[in-house]
C-alpha cells in the first residue's frame, strides 16, 4: 500500500509556518529584481558613457607604411597622420554628411577584411569608399576618396583645414595670394572666367590641384562637376553639387616627405611626359601694347608708323608691337576680298603693307564675332550658322546661334567642337598672316561657358572647361606663335600665356600681386607667361607714377616677356628712359639664359623654371610664407622692392648649407639668414646669387 506521510508533530501550527515562509519568499524575490533593475541601470550608463565619453574620439581606418587615416569622431573629421601621430599631414571636415547632430561612428568597415580599402554608408544619404595605395619607390602614400550621393538631393561638401597649413594651387582670382590662406571665394563653379566680367571669380590658370605645406597634395577628378569655397584662414571646401544624375565627389589625397617631394609627385600624375618648348624667340624681345583709339584701317597705319620712329628715337632696341582685338580688325578689314581668299591689291596697299610687315607686332584674336558684322550675317545667308555656339534647333531644324555680349557687343562664339568652323578660322589666320606678316597671335575670350552663364545645359564636350582646352588644342594647330590667355590641363602644350590684367597700384591687386602670380603659374606648370604690362593693364589710362614704373619694371625684368603699355617716355625723365634700356638689356644677357637653362630642366622632369624659396627649403617653415621673393631655378633669388617710398627691405636667404652673394655689391650671406632693413636704391633690386661653402 501507499506510503503514508506522517503530521508535523510540532506545536506551531502548520497553517503558521506555511505563512511565514510565503512572506520570505516574496522579500528575496522583491530585492533580487530590485538588483536586476540596478544592474540594468547601471550597464546602460555604462553602455552610454562608454558611447559618448570613454569611446575613442579616435578610429583608425587605414594604415600604410608611414601614415594613416583616422576618424575623428565627434569633429566628424577625417585626419591623415603618421603612424607615431607626431605629425598631422590634413584635416578633412566630413561633418555635413548625415544629420551633424548625430556623432557617427565610421567604423563599420563594409569592405569587409579587405586592408588597403574602407566603405561604410549614411542610411538615404551618402556612401564613401576610400583605397590606399602606396607607391614604395616615391615614399608616398596616397588615400583616394568617393562619395557616392544616395539620391539628387544630396550636396556632397569636404573641407580641408588651413590650421598650421599653407596651401598653394587652385586658381587665380583677382587679388592674388601666397599661399591662398589669406584669400576669399565664394563657393562657386571652379572654372575659368574673365577677371574684367566676373572679378569675384577664378581667373586665368587652374587646375584641381592643391598643395599643403605640411606634405599634402589634393588632386580632384577632372571630369566631375565641382564647386570651390575658400574661408580666409579657416579652410577651402569641394563640393560636387546636387544633380539628377548623382554625380559623386571624387579625389585623391597624397602625403609625402616634404611639400617639395609630394608636389614633384603630383606632378607625375598631373602632367603628361611629353612637355614641348614654346618659341623661346618670344623672350627676347620686350612687348609694347599699341593703344589708339582710331577708326579705320589707314588710321591704324599711320599711328603704328608714328610708334615706331618713336621707340627707335628713343634707343629702345627693337620689339614686338601688340594691336588689340580692334586695331587687328580695322587693319584685316581694310581688303575684304583679301581675307576672303581673293587676293586682290590696292595701289595704297602695294606702298603701305611693306613698311607694316617690316614691324615685328602681334595681332589678337578671340572666337567671338559681332552679331552686326558681315561675315555673321553671311553666314546666315549661306547656311554655316552652325559654325557658332547654338541653343537646340527652333521649328525648322535649324541650330539658333546663342547669343551673348563680348567686350560689351552682343555677340556669337565659334563652334570650336565644329570642324568646319575650326578650318573658317584657320584660314581667316593664314589671311591675316599674308595680310600683315605677323609675328605672333594673341588667342583671347576662351573664358566663360556662354551656357552655364545663362543656366542652360551646354552640348556634350562642351561642359565646364572644356572650350578652353580647345583653344589650346587650336593655339597648337596655329604654330608656335600663338599665345593664350588662359589654360587649364594644357601646361604640357608649347604655348605661353599671358597672365590677367592687373591694377595700377601697389596693392595686391597691383604690383603686389605680381610674384604671387608668377609663383602660382609655375606650381601649376605653366612657366612660360607673359606678365601684366609695367604699372599694370587693367585700365586703359598710362600711368605718370615714376616710381611704381620702375619698381614693377625691376621685377618683370626678371620675368620671361617684358611688357609696356606706358611707354618710359610718358614720364619724361631721361633717367627713367636710360633705365628703361638697362633693364631690358639685363633680362636679354642674364635672365633668358637662365630661362633657356631651366627650361630644359622642366622638359626633362617637370620642376618649375621660377620657384618659391620652401623649393630649396622645403623643413623650413618660414619659407612658406614669403610671397615677395623668388628663385630662377636653385641659384638666383630675386628679392624686389613691392612697397612705396621704401629704400630698404627685409631678406630671408634660405638653406643653411649655402651661402648667397648679391650679384649688385660682391655681399656674401650664409644661407637661413633673415636680413633685416637690407639697403635698396630706387634704381636697383636685390639679386643673390647661391654658392657652397
Amino acid at each position: 500500500m501507499p506510503h503514508t506521510r506522517n503530521r508535523n508533530p510540532s506545536p506551531i501550527p502548520e497553517v503558521t509556518w506555511d505563512t511565514g515562509l510565503k512572506e520570505m519568499n516574496e522579500t528575496w524575490k522583491g530585492a533580487i529584481a530590485c538588483l536586476g533593475v540596478a544592474v540594468f541601470f547601471v550597464m546602460t550608463i555604462g553602455i552610454i558613457y562608454w558611447q559618448v565619453v570613454d569611446q575613442p574620439n579616435k578610429n583608425w581606418i587605414l594604415k600604410g607604411s608611414f601614415s594613416g587615416l583616422i576618424w575623428e569622431r565627434r569633429t566628424h573629421s577625417l585626419v591623415i597622420q603618421t603612424l607615431t601621430e607626431d605629425k598631422t599631414f590634413v584635416e578633412i571636415d566630413v561633418g555635413n554628411v548625415g544629420n551633424p547632430d548625430v556623432e557617427v561612428p565610421f567604423v563599420r568597415n563594409l569592405c569587409w577584411l579587405n586592408k588597403t580599402e574602407f566603405c561604410y554608408t549614411w542610411d538615404s544619404f551618402a556612401e564613401v569608399k576610400i583605397s590606399l595605395e602606396t607607391v614604395d619607390e616615391s615614399q608616398t602614400e596616397c588615400y583616394s576618396l568617393t562619395w557616392t550621393p544616395a539620391h539628387c538631393h544630396v550636396d556632397l561638401k569636404d573641407c580641408f583645414s588651413m590650421v598650421n597649413v599653407s596651401w598653394y594651387g587652385g586658381a587665380g582670382v583677382r587679388t592674388p595670394s601666397w599661399p591662398i590662406n589669406n584669400a576669399n571665394a565664394s563657393m562657386q563653379p571652379f572654372i575659368i572666367s574673365d577677371l574684367r566680367d566676373n572679378p569675384s571669380g577664378y581667373g586665368s590658370v587652374l587646375e584641381r590641384y592643391f598643395l599643403g605645406s605640411s606634405g599634402v597634395a589634393v588632386l580632384v577628378a577632372p571630369h566631375i562637376p565641382l564647386h570651390v569655397g575658400v574661408e580666409s584662414r579657416q579652410q577651402f571646401c569641394l563640393q560636387s553639387p546636387s544633380s539628377m544624375d548623382r554625380m559623386p565627389l571624387q579625389y585623391t589625397v597624397c602625403v609625402g616627405q616634404n611639400i617639395k617631394a609630394i608636389h614633384q609627385e603630383a606632378m607625375q600624375q598631373l602632367s603628361v611626359p611629353n612637355r614641348i618648348l614654346p618659341n623661346m624667340d618670344v623672350l627676347r624681345l620686350p612687348f609694347w601694347k599699341f593703344l589708339v583709339n582710331v577708326d579705320s584701317g589707314l588710321k591704324v597705319e599711320r599711328e603704328l608708323r608714328t610708334f615706331s620712329n618713336r621707340l627707335r628715337r628713343h634707343r629702345l632696341g627693337e620689339g614686338v608691337i601688340s594691336l588689340n582685338e580692334h586695331s587687328t580688325s580695322l587693319l584685316s578689314n581694310m581688303d575684304h576680298d583679301n581675307l576672303n581668299g581673293r587676293r586682290k591689291t590696292s595701289k595704297r596697299q602695294i606702298r603701305d603693307l611693306p613698311f607694316v610687315k617690316l614691324l615685328n607686332i602681334s595681332i589678337t584674336l578671340s572666337p567671338f564675332l559681332r552679331v552686326d558684322s558681315r561675315q555673321f550675317q553671311a553666314s546666315l545667308q549661306d547656311g554655316t550658322e552652325d559654325h557658332w555656339l547654338s541653343l537646340p534647333s527652333g521649328p525648322q531644324g535649324h541650330p539658333v546661334p546663342l547669343l551673348t555680349r563680348w567686350r560689351g557687343k552682343y555677340c556669337v562664339k565659334l563652334n570650336i567642337t565644329n570642324p568646319e568652323a575650326i578650318n573658317w578660322f584657320l584660314d581667316r589666320v593664314s589671311s591675316l598672316y599674308a595680310h600683315l606678316g605677323m609675328e605672333y597671335i594673341i588667342l583671347e575670350g576662351s573664358e566663360g561657358n556662354p551656357f552655364e552663364e545663362q543656366a542652360l545645359q551646354p552640348p556634350p564636350g562642351l561642359a565646364g572647361d572644356e572650350y578652353i582646352g580647345l583653344v589650346a588644342d587650336l593655339a597648337e594647330r596655329i604654330g608656335d606663335s600663338a599665345i593664350v590667355t588662359s589654360g587649364t590641363r594644357s601646361s604640357h602644350k608649347p604655348l605661353f600665356i599671358r597672365m590677367s590684367p592687373l591694377q595700377s597700384d601697389w596693392t595686391y591687386s597691383g604690383l603686389k600681386g605680381i610674384i604671387p602670380s608668377l609663383l602660382h603659374h609655375s606650381l601649376l606648370g605653366y612657366n612660360f607667361f607673359i606678365p601684366d604690362a609695367v604699372g599694370g593693364s587693367l585700365s586703359d589710362q598710362l600711368i605718370t607714377d615714376e616710381e611704381l614704373f620702375i619698381r614693377w619694371l625691376e621685377i618683370v625684368a626678371f620675368l620671361p616677356v617684358i611688357t609696356f603699355q606706358t611707354p618710359p617716355w610718358v614720364c619724361g625723365e631721361d633717367w627713367v628712359l636710360n633705365l628703361t634700356r638697362l633693364y631690358i638689356a639685363k633680362h636679354r644677357e642674364f635672365v633668358v639664359p637662365l630661362i633657356l637653362k631651366y627650361a630644359e630642366e622642366w622638359q626633362e622632369n617637370g620642376s618649375p623654371i621660377y620657384r618659391p624659396l620652401w623649393w630649396i627649403s622645403p623643413s623650413d617653415p618660414v619659407t612658406f610664407a614669403v610671397d615677395d621673393e623668388f628663385l630662377i631655378g636653385d641659384e638666383v633669388l630675386v628679392a624686389p622692392v613691392t612697397e612705396r617710398g621704401a629704400l630698404q627691405r627685409d631678406i630671408y636667404l634660405p638653406e643653411s648649407e649655402f651661402q648667397w652673394q648679391d650679384i649688385n655689391n660682391g655681399q656674401v650671406f650664409d644661407g637661413g639668414t633673415f636680413i633685416s632693413n637690407y639697403p635698396v636704391s630706387l634704381e636697383e633690386v636685390p639679386v643673390f646669387r647661391r654658392r657652397r661653402f
